[in-house]
């Protein structure tokens, strides 16, 4: 699962990767990126990287009705080329998410200092590549349409079973793709199940963590101090 990460600004996402043009207005760097929120997406076009604003909560095309789908900012990388929520996009409409990395709860006890009892919580970790370079997730996106409002575009993040020391924080993690596998995994071209699955299986592992503030379980709180080890 992904359910909050850290968004680079345009100059970064500029400086990692190329890019062939933006639209919209420049994006901010944001270090406690909730769902619904508008995020930063790169889509292919003739062969360069499109920089692009996107609701984070995917809505699929044929979806009618005005208020859009719960919880479907995650999408399980084994399900969805079957399942009528994702398989267009998946064949269709992929994208590439970037981040510096990603937050994950794991289950924790603490003692309280008052009472003396022992009290279960969710202790939050921010997940990132050791040498810190920004990454991508492979992502799915859809044009959501709704009567008198202007098209917008959406979005969700794949995620896989997690890898390596991770699994000791969370049983699921974000797809992150190798920067070799961007070209064909944005390639329109490319709409068999099965070499779309092989891009999938080429997914990064070996990442860093640490704990990180209580405080990031407030979608308000978005500044640098979040990501700092405690």
């Amino acid at each position: 699962m992904c359910g909050r990460y850290v968004s680079p600004d345009t100059a970064a996402i500029e400086r990692a990767w190329q890019i062939a043009r933006s639209s919209g207005n420049p994006f901010l760097r944001r270090f406690n990126v909730a769902p619904t929120m508008s995020v930063p997406v790169l889509r292919g076009g003739s062969g360069a990287l499109v920089l692009i604003e996107a609701r984070w909560g995917f809505v699929p095309a044929w979806w009618k009705q005005p208020k859009p789908p719960s919880n479907c900012f995650n999408a399980r990388s084994e399900e969805v080329a079957a399942k009528p929520m994702w398989r267009d996009a998946y064949s269709q409409a992929r994208c590439l998410v970037p981040a510096e990395g990603w937050y994950e709860w794991s289950g924790a006890d603490r003692i309280d200092t008052e009472t003396g009892e022992v009290k279960s919580y969710r202790q939050p970790h921010f997940i990132f590549r050791p040498e810190r370079r920004p990454l991508c997730f492979a992502g799915l996106m859809s044009l959501w349409k709704v009567d008198g409002q202007v098209p917008r575009i959406t979005c969700a993040i794949l995620t896989r079973a997690a890898g390596g020391a991770l699994r000791e924080i969370h049983e699921r993690m974000p797809v992150v793709l190798p920067e070799t596998g961007f070209a064909a995994w944005l390639d329109p071209a490319l709409k068999a199940a099965l070499d779309i699955n092989r891009i999938l299986e080429s997914a990064e592992d070996g990442f860093a963590q640490h704990k990180v503030s209580p405080r990031l379980n407030s979608a308000k709180n978005d500044d640098e101090a979040l990501i700092q080890a405690v």
